[in-house]
Parts: C-alpha cells; sequence; structure tokens
C-alpha cells in the first residue's frame, strides 16, 4: 500500500464519484477504478458500494477514511518537519562561550537577534573555558563557540575567526601605591604578587599574561589561583594580590578595587568565534549570519 493510494482512496471518498474523484487527482477515471479495486483487494475488504448514479462508503470503508487521513497527515507533518530540520528553521543550536563574555553586549544582542529571526531554534548554551570549548567542538557535542584564544591555537578541524579585541586591565586594590595612575606598564607590577587562573583550566590568559611580562623582562609571581573572574576581583579587593583580566569585567563594581589600562603592546585578548570546518549545518549558518549582521550594525 502506497500514499498515493490512500490520496486517492480520500478523494472518491470525499467526492462520492469517480469522476469528479479523477479530475481533482489529474488522472483518468478508469486508472482510479483499478487503483481503488486494488486497494480493496489488498485490503480484504469493500471500501465503497457502488451504484449507477451514486458511489457510498461501507462502514468498513467510513473506519479506514478516519485512519487513511490521519496517515496523510501524519506523512505531510513528517514531511514538513524534515524539511524545516533541513533548511535550519527548527532544531537545536548548542553554543559555548567564556566567562567573560556576557559582560559584554555582543552576547545578549546576539541571542537576542538570533531568537527574533528563528524562534523555533532552540539554543543550549553552556559556559565553557577555550580549551574545553574546542574539545566539545571537535566532539561534535557544541555547534558554536565564542573563545578566548591569544596563547592558544585551535586544534584541527576548528574554524576561528576573530570579531574583537578587548584590553587587558590591571586589577589592584583600591589602597594599592599604584592606584592613581591612568594607567601602568607591566614593568611597574614585577614586585607583585599575581592572582591568576589555574594552568589546567583551558584559558590562555595566563600564557599571554606571562608573554607579556618576559617581554618587559620578569616572570610573574603567582600567589593564588581562582577558576572564576569574579574570584580574583574579590581576592584583590582583599588585598591577596593583583590580577590581569580583560576589560568587560569592570562592569563588576567591587569596593575597594580599581581598573586601569596597560601600556604594554599587545596586552588584548582576542574574542572569536569557532566552529568544527566540516560544519555546513543551515542552523550554523543562519547564526553566522545574524552575528555577521550584528558585528556590522
Amino acid at each position: 500500500m502506497e500514499l498515493r493510494h490512500l490520496r486517492y482512496f480520500v478523494a472518491v471518498a470525499e467526492e462520492l464519484h469517480f469522476t469528479r474523484a479523477a479530475q481533482r487527482l489529474h488522472i483518468g477515471q478508469p486508472p482510479l477504478s483499478q487503483q481503488i479495486r486494488a486497494l480493496e483487494e489488498e485490503i480484504g475488504a469493500q471500501l465503497f458500494e457502488r451504484h449507477q448514479r451514486r458511489v457510498q462508503l461501507t462502514e468498513a470503508g467510513q473506519l479506514f477514511l478516519v485512519r487513511a487521513r490521519r496517515i496523510l497527515a501524519d506523512a505531510a507533518a513528517a514531511a514538513e518537519q524534515a524539511r524545516r530540520v533541513a533548511q535550519g528553521e527548527v532544531g537545536e543550536l548548542r553554543l559555548g562561550f567564556t566567562s567573560s563574555l556576557p559582560f559584554t553586549n555582543l552576547l545578549p544582542a546576539v541571542l537576542h537577534d538570533f531568537r527574533a529571526a528563528w524562534p523555533e531554534v532552540r539554543l543550549s548554551l553552556r559556559e565553557l573555558f577555550t580549551a574545553q570549548q574546542f574539545e566539545a567542538l571537535a566532539a561534535g557535542s557544541l555547534d558554536v563557540g565564542f573563545v578566548r584564544f591569544t596563547g592558544l591555537e585551535a586544534p584541527e578541524g576548528i574554524v576561528l575567526r576573530e570579531i574583537h579585541r578587548d584590553p587587558l586591565r590591571v586589577v589592584l586594590p583600591a589602597q594599592h601605591a599604584l592606584a592613581a595612575q591612568p594607567a601602568l606598564a607591566l614593568a611597574q607590577l614585577r614586585d607583585e604578587g599575581f592572582i591568576s587562573y589555574p594552568r589546567e583550566v583551558g584559558t590562555g590568559l595566563p600564557v599571554l599574561v606571562r608573554q607579556l611580562c618576559a617581554r618587559s623582562g620578569f616572570s610573574p609571581r603567582v600567589v593564588q589561583e581562582a577558576g572564576e573572574a569574579t574570584t580574583q576581583i574579590g581576592l584583590v579587593a582583599a588585598g591577596l594580590g593583583i590580577a590581569v583580566l580583560p576589560s568587560p569585567l569592570e562592569c563588576v563594581q567591587m569596593p575597594g578595587v580599581r581598573y586601569l589600562p596597560i601600556l604594554d603592546e599587545g596586552a588584548h585578548l582576542s574574542l572569536a568565534l569557532a566552529h568544527a570546518s566540516q560544519d555546513k549545518s543551515p542552523r550554523l549558518q543562519h547564526f553566522l549570519a545574524v552575528l555577521q549582521q550584528r558585528l556590522s550594525s
């Protein structure tokens, strides 16, 4: 039994006239009659009572009509759902981001724009360090990520596109002797104790800070590690050391803390979009288009 046989049957059942049903289906009346008889033989039940001037559904035909309509509706719905998934109109987009990104205007704006443009695509958001995002992208458990990539190379098969650069800031206790300065060179911090991310968390910031300090002739003395930027800021406020963080975190206005620009060349952390090079899915392409429109506005 094929779907076309069900369509033939429904047309005759609704028209109760073989000639009109054939015209509706754009086929000849004799072939239609043959197909209906073949359907009845396959089912093993008479579906129509045929008279010279009228056609009626049998009891079996009436029951079969209910099921046939349901099957055709389900088939049409399945086809439409498959089409919409293939075109990226529905489904799920799994997105990763680093911890400082929600402190910027970019992530909320892009998510708002994407949800407005594609309301039936479900967004699944995960806060992950850059190295974790690379692993998730390579494993196929993440579709796209906003990563901080300075100091880290993207694994093979991952595409990176720089979309923004955030200057670095020195986070100092407000009572620090240098806190009144308008900006600082890293060389002025050679004797300070640094609060840093643990190396194993997979952010490139500690690598970048070490590189910048090395250019200034010293290696930073790490006195405390913390995996959350806000925790680092709190430790600075407590007088346990200084920290170097991306400028978006300046919005964390904690008492007893000052943020100062860094004068050294290259004292910035790049924000990039990352995705698997082989991923050509329509949902990802829609997201990239929304992001590009936001960046261009």
